[in-house]
């Protein structure tokens, strides 16, 4: 995947993930546990190990199925996170007595009362910790490629994690595409649907970033409202929503593909059929099977963004909302970032 970056070469390099504790990770669910209700919330710190295991290792140890254990986003296995997830009450231990339980890959850091199951993205943020070891480069080149971010975000790319170890969740997708045997078990089938959309999506947004377009309407835009799923059509891009988008209160979209008339029009839909027109079996595949039509945002607003240099070492803290990718901010700090993934 040689996805162009919005401002030229990276002006660093670097060792990323040298250790789990190089890329922490904290979920920010944006409310608070209810502290009564039909579930137990316990927060987990876990390293090296992903969300399903954790998932399943909870339900064995408090004795409940794991299909009742319930997580709002899934977390890099590389890293040092911290998540909550919630298990059907009563559990089989006192709620004191999950503090400080621990398996393998995880230990539990708190626990309280709540009324719902967690569902996939039901969490606001995630907070970052990122070190870069070995750094390389320029440094009034990166802090200045640092200050735009800042103030533009970047190309908000569906990064390498969704499309699976070597694109594998992607060439199934494609080989189910060209008339292959649809994966068996449901949740890949899944991971290969949604690496088909996403794949369309980043060719779409990788246009508009050769094009200069990622960060500004085009005529016909289907404008998405940031931090929402919403969106507004708009044929005419005047001077109140150019500065709408300068400010980023509002931003361009890109398809996630499925049935249903795409709402761009005008230039930013001639833009998207000519990719669309490349991916036309897995457009194909993704409307077969019953998917609808949505919009993602082009552009990812980094907030909170801080950094330091000491040494070799850089260390960056951010903050991204839920479902991007800090990949997505690496591609420009960081050469080769892309591909230093697990």
């Amino acid at each position: 995947m040689q996805l162009p970056t919005a401002f030229g070469e990276p002006p660093a390099s670097g060792r990323l993930r040298a250790s789990p504790e190089d890329f922490r990770v904290e979920e920010i669910l944006g409310f608070e546990p209810d502290g009564m209700g039909a579930h137990a919330m316990l927060f987990v710190e876990k390293r090296g190990a992903n969300t399903g295991w954790v998932a399943s290792q909870l339900a064995k140890a408090l004795r409940v199925a794991v299909r009742d254990v319930g997580w709002s986003g899934q977390k890099d296995r590389n890293a040092v996170t911290r998540q909550a997830f919630t298990l059907p009450w009563p559990v089989s231990a006192p709620l004191d007595g999950c503090l400080g339980h621990a398996g393998e890959g995880y230990r539990v850091l708190g626990a309280s009362r709540h009324g719902r199951k967690l569902r996939p993205g039901s969490h606001r943020a995630n907070r970052f910790e990122i070190r870069v070891r070995d750094l390389a480069g320029d440094a009034t080149a990166l802090a200045s490629r640092l200050q735009r971010i800042v103030e533009q975000g970047v190309p908000d790319y569906f990064g390498p994690q969704r499309f699976g170890r070597a694109g594998s969740n992607l060439a199934r997708a494609r080989e189910w595409a060209a008339g292959g045997s649809a994966p068996r078990d449901r949740s890949q089938r899944g991971f290969a649907l949604s690496a088909a959309r996403s794949a369309v999506f980043n060719a779409v947004l990788a246009a508009r970033v050769e094009q200069g377009t990622w960060n500004r309407l085009l005529p016909g835009e289907a404008v998405m409202l940031d931090g929402k799923r919403s969106f507004f059509r708009s044929d005419c891009i005047d001077a109140e929503l150019s500065a709408r988008c300068a400010a980023m209160d509002v931003h361009p979209s890109g398809p996630l593909w499925g049935r249903g008339e795409a709402p761009a029009t005008g230039e930013a839909r001639e833009l998207e059929a000519g990719i669309v027109a490349s991916e036309t079996v897995l457009c194909a595949l993704l409307e077969a099977q019953g998917l609808e039509h949505e919009r993602h945002s082009l552009r990812l607003p980094v907030r909170s963004l801080s950094w330091s240099i000491v040494g070799d070492v850089l260390t960056l803290s951010f903050e991204l909302p839920r479902g991007a990718f800090a990949t997505s901010v690496l591609h420009e700090i960081v050469r080769d970032a892309w591909h230093d993934v697990d």
